[in-house]
């Protein structure tokens, strides 16, 4: 869909109240824009194990709106999701991590990409990647 004050007012079309009493939740679940600026970002946010199990853990199972109802936010963020995915489906986290490559450094062998210098990445003989 787009920026999270378009959910938002997608948000309050659908479950009453104003724009703003949604405005939290959808920037959060973009934040990860912030680490990653293309559409991986979603792996981070938008699954069904962050929806389920991280949101309420940080707004609470529900959020009262400005028509004083209760609206839960887990429903906020299934249509957020279902939205930036032409309401086709909410992946779940394994759906990103399958397509993730395994590299040494989660085994706990070599360094990621992220510790080298901006030079160092340059000059391919400083570090190896070893899948």
């Amino acid at each position: 869909m787009g920026k999270p004050h378009q959910h938002a007012e997608s948000s309050a079309k659908k479950f009453g109240g104003k724009m703003q009493d949604y405005l939290e939740v959808h920037v959060l679940l973009d934040s990860s824009k912030m680490a990653f600026a293309d559409n991986r970002h979603r792996a981070l946010t938008h699954n069904s194990w962050f929806v389920n199990h991280i949101l309420p853990k940080i707004f609470g199972d529900t959020i009262t709106n400005s028509d004083g109802k209760l609206i839960s936010v887990i429903d906020i963020a299934e249509q957020h999701i279902l939205e930036d995915f032409n309401h086709h489906f909410i992946p779940t986290a394994q759906d990103y991590l399958l397509i993730m490559t395994k590299t040494s450094w989660l085994h706990g062998q070599g360094l990621p990409q992220s510790v080298f210098t901006k030079e160092e990445k340059l000059n391919s003989t400083t570090y190896k990647f070893n899948n």
